[in-house]
């Protein structure tokens, strides 16, 4: 069965902005397909039972000003697996400024690298921004949720339909700074902990939400100024919040403009919280200058709390408010080979409070994953997207041992563009990483997309399966894998 449903995109077709064209150009039709209408090269595993699903930043409209490839409207993909079958799903993430934009026929907001061009109150850290809640997607308590990194509201969908259900009717009214992305699920617990920035006092808020969905915790956590962070790490018993040397011009915030200052003189802190703590408990530590996007997990070591993730050393910040060759500028500050990012570990004593680092690799690696059950937990690998040089695309993955070291690698080819890996492990695995590694892939040699399915233990083998999408859907970032018996709720122990 193939059903589809198309929505008018009103982009220029002369546009001559590179991130509206080719493998980002915008797809306008939602898809629905199951059974022989979805073919599949190979034979998916049989003990493979989830729903893999990744966010994208689809831009249905004309932009006003410069359009950044973080500002399109949220539209989930998602193959569900079971039984050796595959369906595949796409929906745009009916936010209330979709909804608007929709009414109105055109764009209403303006986007990331030009706020000041706002003429309504909108989201993010910034607060000019429309919520396209198209960076992340997480799933939690039997429902997806989609957001912003800059901080939106949490809006819900149905994990199987993607049907968009509103915002999160408990957090939606209880946190009127939003949650930023990159909210973390503890598999033992079913508990999400998360964050959020506003530009206002105290300038981070952090909470706890249980595995029934009810806001169990919520505290300000005291920073120097308006920040930029982006991620956070749970262990079993902490959390990992970031203050990074990135933040708004002080002065320039009093005067409304929104000027983003690296600070290569300042070091880089971490504030390691109870998971139930407040701002008093945190322990914070100082460690190399740099900025991060996001982690591979956290985990206790001893008096140790370790944390992996990819550094950027030396910054490229965004190029806000300058015009002159806008968009080689957006590229230079998004090549993560500009940027060196590479696998780096911390490790914060709680006994003496001293930070120990290490560089884990050299290569220009980012969007590291591990598997959802060992999440906060030790764990051995991650797996990261390597880069196409000079360019915001994906061009392979990249295994991380991290406990007995070596690597492994799976390019995509030339013209082929994949995706945030996601791992999935097998129905009745007991090593880490039995199991597969997905991944959407846009093929501009082929004009088409696929869900890749490899094996996570043997990824150079190549993919096990290929299931073809029904077009080519422009290329995206952040997913995440929902294991079969998670797709209701919470409450699943994990291996």
């Amino acid at each position: 069965m193939l059903q589809s449903s198309k929505i008018k995109l009103t982009v220029r077709e002369d546009t001559d902005n590179p991130f509206l064209l080719g493998p980002f150009q915008p797809n306008d039709t939602e898809y629905t397909v199951t059974g022989p209408d979805l073919k599949v090269i190979g034979e998916i595993p049989k003990d493979l039972h989830g729903i893999y699903v990744r966010n994208t930043h689809n831009q249905v409209h004309h932009p006003i000003g410069v359009y950044h490839p973080f500002d399109g409207d949220g539209m989930l993909h998602a193959v569900h697996f079971h039984d050796g079958k595959a369906e595949y799903r796409n929906r745009f993430v009916q936010t209330t400024g979709f909804l608007a934009e929709q009414a109105a026929g055109k764009s209403l907001w303006p986007g990331l690298l030009q706020p000041h061009l706002y003429t309504r109150r909108g989201w993010g850290a910034i607060g000019a921004m429309k919520d396209n809640a198209g960076t992340d997607v997480k799933h939690h308590n039997g429902k997806l949720i989609a957001t912003m990194s800059q901080g939106s509201e949490p809006w819900r969908l149905d994990p199987i339909t993607l049907e968009t259900l509103g915002p999160d009717p408990v957090l939606g009214p209880r946190v009127p700074d939003g949650i930023a992305s990159h909210n973390k699920v503890d598999s033992l617990t079913g508990e999400m902990m998360f964050f959020n920035y506003p530009e206002h006092h105290p300038f981070m808020n952090y909470g706890v939400v249980n595995a029934k969905g009810e806001l169990v915790h919520y505290v300000p956590i005291e920073l120097p100024g308006a920040r930029w962070p982006h991620d956070l790490g749970i262990t079993q018993n902490y959390t990992v919040l970031h203050d990074l040397p990135l933040y708004f011009d002080a002065a320039g915030l009093k005067q409304g403009r929104h000027d983003l200052v690296f600070n290569r003189d300042l070091p880089a802190r971490f504030g390691v919280i109870p998971r139930f703590g407040d701002n008093a408990q945190v322990r914070w530590f100082e460690a190399t200058t740099c900025f991060i996007l996001h982690l591979t997990n956290c985990f206790e070591d001893g008096d140790e709390v370790v944390m992996d993730g990819c550094i950027m050393p030396d910054f490229k910040k965004p190029p806000v408010g300058e015009s002159d060759d806008i968009y080689t500028r957006i590229k230079n500050n998004l090549d993560k080979h500009n940027n060196k990012t590479h696998m780096h570990r911390w490790r914060f004593n709680m006994r003496t409070g001293q930070t120990r680092e290490e560089r884990i690799d050299d290569e220009v690696t980012e969007f590291p994953a591990c598997s959802n059950d060992y999440v906060g937990r030790p764990y051995r690998y991650s797996y990261n997207v390597l880069y196409k040089k000079g360019e915001w695309l994906f061009s392979g993955l990249k295994r991380f041992d991290l406990v007995k070291g070596g690597t492994a690698r799976y390019e995509f080819g030339d013209g082929r563009y994949g995706s945030e890996p996601q791992v999935a492990r097998a129905v009745g695995a007991k090593a880490e990483d039995d199991g597969y590694v997905l991944s959407f892939v846009t093929d501009m040699n082929a004009n088409q997309s696929e869900c890749l399915i490899l094996r996570a233990d043997d990824m150079a083998a190549g993919p096990v399966a290929r299931v073809i999408l029904p077009e080519r859907i422009q290329v995206g970032t952040h997913a995440c894998w929902v294991e079969g018996d998670r797709i209701a709720g919470e409450g699943r122990i994990a291996v």
